[in-house]
Parts: structure tokens; C-alpha cells; sequence
């Protein structure tokens, strides 16, 4: 094999590895254009072993804690809103990483699988960059405050099937993120902070998109295993444990996103079951 060739899941893995945030961003922004550009080559048989490395890489900082010690404060205050771009660039960093996990860990995928998941992740990278340059406009850095580690913990959760992991990753955690965003833009709006505003609205923008192709690929295996749906998803929230979404939801950005009609009423059902 020539020593130059490159391999597009055995560099995602790599590149998961690696634990410095802006060293990561740069590495995943190159990998999709020399994928693009036809120098990265896709083998989707080859089997690869995170043996020998860290999974997922990340830096020293934030601390990671429990959800319920992540302290909310408010957004009348730069450390405030600090808080809230910071916690938002935590969840982009670590959809990089799921991203990246999601391309080397399945196997034997149709090839548009692994280019759908390439541009989650490049995608992924230009978000976290957005709001970490806005949070050191502010006087902070990411690993600034404490984070929690839900969203990584749902993808080891589901390592041993695309089925779940398609399920309760994209179209189930980051899928609350379609949600909570246009309120979350509304405070900011009200504090004055017109820039994070802009930011919010391109990665709401981006994350319909992102929360689409984690539907496409989940009806995709669906239909390969001749199952349901809803039923399918329900099943997987139980036997996996996932967290139950709660309203209100961004009807427009779900439908947007890939979500039937039928879904749609599903998600009111849980939602009110839960409440």
C-alpha cells in the first residue's frame, strides 16, 4: 500500500484521539476537503481497534460533572452568558466526537453514510470555533466552567449497534437541541448579545440538517430490518434508557429535520406520559 494513501474511517479515528480542541478542528476541517478534493480514500469493510488510544480525545478541562451540578446563571451578566455560549460549545465539541465515532465504528455502511457523517463533523468543528472565538471576546475560554458528559455517555451507550445509535443520538439528545436554541436566542436578544444571536441561528440552521441524516440513516436501517418506525424507537428508548424529550418542540425545525407526522404525534404522547 503506498505510504501515502489515507483512509477516511482509520483518520476519523485518529483524529477522534486527539485531545487538543483547535488541533481537532483544524484536523476534521482538512480531512473533509481532502476527501472532497479526492486525495482520502473510504475502504467501509476495513476493521478497525481503538486499541492504544484515548476514545474520545479531550482536553484537561471542563471538569465533567453530574447535569444537575452545572449551575445556571443569568444572562444579565457577561459571566452569565459566559456560561450558556460555553456550555453550548461543550456540546459541539462532543458532537465532533460523535460524529467522528459514528463514521469508523460502523462498518459496511452505504458510502453516502460516511460523507453524510464527514460533514456533521466538519460542520461540528466550524460551530464549536464560532462560539469559543465568542467566548474569549467575552474575557473566557472553553474548560472555563464545569460540563457534563451526558451526550458522550448516550454514544458509548449505543457501540454496538447503528440502530440505537442513529435512534438516540442525532434524532433523540441533539435532536433537544432544535428546541431549546430559539428560546435560548431569546434571552440572548433580550441581554443585547446580537452576535450570539447570529451564531445560534447558523448552528440552528446546520443542526436541522445534522438531525436529518440521523433520521435518514435510522429509517434506512429500519427498513433494512423490516421494522417500525415508531415502534422501533420507542423500543430503544426503554431498552437503552434514554432520557424522555419534553416539551415545548420546535414543530417547523423536527419537520424540517425529517420528522413524520406520525412521529410528531408520538413525541406529544411520551412528552405528556412523562409530564
Amino acid at each position: 500500500m503506498p505510504q501515502e494513501y489515507k483512509e477516511l474511517r482509520s483518520q476519523a479515528l485518529q483524529y477522534l484521539s486527539i485531545s487538543d480542541p483547535a488541533e481537532k478542528c483544524r484536523a476534521v476541517s482538512g480531512l473533509r476537503e481532502a476527501y472532497l478534493a479526492g486525495s482520502v480514500a473510504l475502504d467501509s469493510g476495513i476493521l478497525l481497534s481503538s486499541d492504544g488510544l484515548e476514545i474520545p480525545g479531550r482536553p484537561d478541562r471542563p471538569e465533567l460533572v453530574n447535569p444537575g451540578l452545572v449551575k445556571r446563571r443569568s444572562m444579565a451578566t457577561v459571566e452569565g452568558r459566559a456560561v450558556l455560549i460555553h456550555a453550548l460549545a461543550h456540546i459541539e465539541f462532543n458532537a465532533i466526537n460523535l460524529a467522528l465515532d459514528a463514521i469508523w465504528r460502523f462498518r459496511d455502511m452505504p458510502q453516502a453514510y460516511y460523507e453524510d457523517w464527514l460533514k456533521v463533523a466538519a460542520e461540528e468543528a466550524y460551530h464549536y470555533d464560532l462560539l469559543n472565538r465568542h467566548l474569549q471576546s467575552q474575557g473566557y475560554a472553553y474548560g472555563d466552567f464545569p460540563a457534563h458528559n451526558s451526550l458522550w455517555e448516550m454514544v458509548e451507550k449505543t457501540t454496538d449497534s447503528i440502530l440505537a445509535r442513529m435512534a438516540l443520538v442525532p434524532r433523540t439528545m441533539e435532536s433537544r437541541g432544535l428546541d431549546a436554541l430559539p428560546p435560548i436566542q431569546e434571552k440572548l436578544e433580550q441581554a443585547h448579545d446580537q452576535e450570539a444571536v447570529r451564531l445560534l441561528q447558523i448552528i440552528l440552521n446546520d443542526e436541522v440538517g445534522h438531525v436529518e441524516i440521523g433520521n435518514r440513516w435510522f429509517n434506512y436501517e429500519c427498513q433494512k430490518l423490516g421494522l417500525d418506525p415508531i415502534d422501533a424507537y420507542a423500543q430503544l428508548v426503554k431498552q437503552y434508557e434514554a432520557p424522555k424529550l419534553r416539551g415545548p418542540f420546535n414543530y417547523a425545525a423536527r419537520k424540517a429535520a425529517g420528522f413524520t407526522e406520525a412521529e410528531l404525534a408520538a413525541l406529544d404522547i411520551h412528552s405528556d406520559i412523562a409530564n
